[in-house]
């Protein structure tokens, strides 16, 4: 009598999120130009057909995997948040911001996806919108937060956008890896602009 191999069929969440995963791996390897169905569905050991079970094509998988990796980085930047006790509003905006700096955000890999989700944005129009409704959800957040700061400016979209910019540009260099500062100097600048503005 052979032995057999136990077979464990996987639930369908857990499939459709090694899609998911399987897409941000060769987004971030091989940039946006170099993703396909087939790139896709090698990395994550599955056949063309399980993708096109769990989404209509490629771009509703590379739609979803922008979601969802839109989703984690703002859970890392309000868990930062929730860290900070309510009654000090500017050590809130801070750990917000300076999240940015630390992993999971801070990461060559996540860096590598981002940016092939930034180059889309241009020419694929889904990508676009929810590029668009990403920013715009966390310039609120930030707005939020300053609003919340007692000596707040009245204008707190353009000091969400001026902090926006600053951490996208300190992120980018992170991430990137031998970067001319320090995270605690990354850290610094920041409280330096938040305290500009409030």
């Amino acid at each position: 009598m052979s032995a057999r191999q136990a077979f464990t069929r996987e639930s369908a969440d857990t499939r459709r999120d090694a899609l998911i995963a399987a897409c941000a791996r060769c987004l971030g390897t091989h940039g946006a130009q170099g993703v396909s169905v087939r790139a896709i569905c090698l990395e994550a050991g599955v056949s063309p057909g399980l993708l096109r079970h769990y989404f209509d094509g490629i771009d509703a998988l590379v739609a979803e995997t922008y979601r969802t990796t839109g989703t984690r980085v703002a859970a890392a930047m309000h868990a930062a948040v929730v860290m900070v006790p309510e009654t000090d509003p500017r050590g809130r905006l801070l750990g917000f911001i300076t999240a940015s700096f630390r992993e999971p955000i801070a990461d060559p890999a996540l860096l590598a996806t981002w940016l092939a989700f930034w180059s889309l944005s241009r020419t694929t129009p889904i990508i676009g919108q929810i590029h668009d409704e990403l920013y715009a959800e966390n310039r609120q957040d930030i707005e939020r937060l300053i609003s919340a700061c007692p000596n707040a400016p009245k204008d707190t979209r353009l000091a969400a956008v001026a902090l926006t910019a600053l951490v996208d540009g300190l992120w980018l260099e992170l991430s990137l890896g031998n970067a001319p500062f320090s995270v605690a100097e990354a850290e610094a600048l920041a409280e330096k602009w938040v305290d500009s503005f409030i």
